[in-house]
């Protein structure tokens, strides 16, 4: 894996030399769009309608439209020019707890490496932050952005999460279906809370996979092999008449289901 940035962590006055690496991948299946008729790959070309040409990576620059059809363009020997510390490290404002911090603000993950000569206070900042069950908050320049960054223990691994600044944060006055007024009962919310207690369990990641891919996989293998695609029955059509009906049917179902799954379990360890 290669680092995908390079710079320091500065933690009051220490400097860590550190790397970035990213934390996450898509596994999402890609698809080309072609041509319906003679099934050629469609190509998206970089057009220039003033010169009617198609440009070269190196005919492209960046600009800012500061007024209408008015540009200012900026280079990277621009953008290195930045006076802010955060465009070479990573600047620990402070520290908070991490339940304090609403994961809508949270954008990309990233594991932090140490450069070399950074090992001891690299491991140091871990296992302080581990100590203390605090998040750090920083900020960094990454890809000519400045971004909150969210620096926490995971296991024995240093991640960085960037963060969307609170402006960057819609607010949901602006979608008018949540301007509803309804009447909760008091039994419909114990049952609730109820299915939801039944449903709870400690949080296991290798549990879940992506079922939607996987079956999307399946069909793309059978329309390979010409096999005939299935069609799967629909598990419920219609709205929910009976609130507290289909409230106790799900409580039943979540029960029999763990019953099921600590069967299994004993047989498996048996």
């Amino acid at each position: 894996m290669r680092p995908v940035w390079k710079g320091a962590i500065s933690f009051g006055l220490v400097h860590i030399p550190i790397k970035l690496y990213p934390a996450t991948s898509h596994k999402d299946i890609k698809f080309n769009y072609l041509h319906k008729e003679d099934m050629t790959p469609i190509k998206y070309k970089k057009h220039c309608p003033a010169c009617s040409k198609d440009l070269e990576a190196d005919e492209i620059v960046r600009g800012y439209e500061y007024e209408s059809g008015k540009y200012v363009v900026l280079t990277d020997e621009d953008f290195e020019k930045i006076p802010l510390e955060t465009t070479k490290s990573i600047n620990i404002i402070n520290f908070v707890n991490l339940s304090e911090v609403d994961p809508v603000y949270f954008d990309k993950s990233y594991y932090l490496a140490p450069n070399e000569g950074g090992q001891k206070a690299f491991e140091l900042l871990r296992q302080a932050i581990e100590e203390t069950g605090k998040v750090a908050i920083a900020k960094v320049v990454i890809r000519s952005k400045e971004t909150l960054s969210a620096i926490r223990v995971k296991g024995s691994d240093i991640v960085m999460e960037t963060m969307f600044y609170p402006d960057e944060i819609r607010n949901t006055a602006g979608i008018p279906e949540l301007s509803y007024n309804v009447k909760i009962h008091e039994n419909e919310l114990k049952m609730a809370v109820n299915l939801i207690t039944s449903l709870s369990e400690a949080f296991e990641p290798e549990k879940y996979s992506n079922d939607y891919r996987d079956a999307l996989m399946e069909l793309i293998q059978s329309k390979i092999t010409g096999q005939e695609v299935e069609t799967p029955q629909k598990l419920y059509e219609g709205n929910v008449v009976d609130l507290m009906e289909a409230l106790r049917a799900s409580i039943k179902m979540a029960k029999d289901g763990k019953k099921v799954e600590k069967s299994r379990e004993k047989r498996n360890t048996s």
